[in-house]
């Protein structure tokens, strides 16, 4: 649904007219940002299968740390894999991946590590090989989340558990206005947590192996 379609959602729901435009009164533009709050509520509470993807990038000789454009601050890597040896990295803290570079001396080789490194300057969660790539154009696969940023224009699209996002946004509407229909805010936002809770269930079935808990 784009974002208009998610405000026209929670406006039916409210018994109001439909908007042309998100911003076309304050008041839909007011339920325009329930709306991104209830998005980011929602993309939040599960590692859902719209928002998995992979990115990658290429090496640059002597250069370590790797911000991951458009990832955000909100998202997660999962696995990185060096395409050009075949590798799949291993995870090491951004404490111990530092202590390895001084031990070192910033020595170049073949990656076998990576860490988290914090947020770039334009705002995107990086990450750290190591050792430092000996070789430039090498690539390095990223696979993971990547929550996009809140709804802006009319067209912009969520593919996420749409449903759960009207229901949520539709809960802050009420609490915002009080009781509507005979329902309170209250109980809307517990219906959207049930319904929440029911996406999140359905959407877990395609990554099965993620939830298996071992006895030790």
């Amino acid at each position: 649904m784009t974002y208009l379609e998610l405000v026209n959602a929670v406006l039916r729901k409210l018994r109001e007219e439909p908007a042309s435009t998100v911003n076309e009164t304050d008041y839909t533009a007011l339920i325009g940002s329930f709306v991104n709050d209830a998005k980011r509520l929602v993309e939040d509470a599960w590692d859902w299968s719209a928002l998995r993807t992979t990115q990658e990038f290429l090496t640059v000789a002597g250069t370590d740390t790797y911000a991951l454009e458009g990832f955000g601050t909100r998202s997660e890597v999962f696995q990185v894999f060096d395409e050009t040896n075949k590798y799949v990295l291993d995870k090491i803290s951004i404490k111990d991946a530092r202590r390895r570079n001084m031990l070192s001396g910033d020595q170049q080789g073949t990656l076998t590590h990576y860490a988290m490194a914090g947020i770039s300057p334009t705002g995107d969660i990086q990450i750290k090989l190591f050792p430092v790539p000996d070789e430039s154009l090498g690539v390095i696969s990223v696979y993971g989340i990547k929550r996009p940023d809140d709804l802006v224009n009319d067209s912009d699209s969520v593919y996420v558990a749409t449903n759960v996002i009207v229901d949520w946004a539709y809960a802050y509407a009420m609490i915002e206005r009080g009781e509507t229909g005979g329902q309170n805010g209250s109980e809307m936002a517990l219906f959207a947590k049930n319904s929440m809770s029911n996406a999140i269930a359905l959407d877990s079935r395609y990554h099965d192996e993620e939830l298996n808990w071992e006895v030790v």
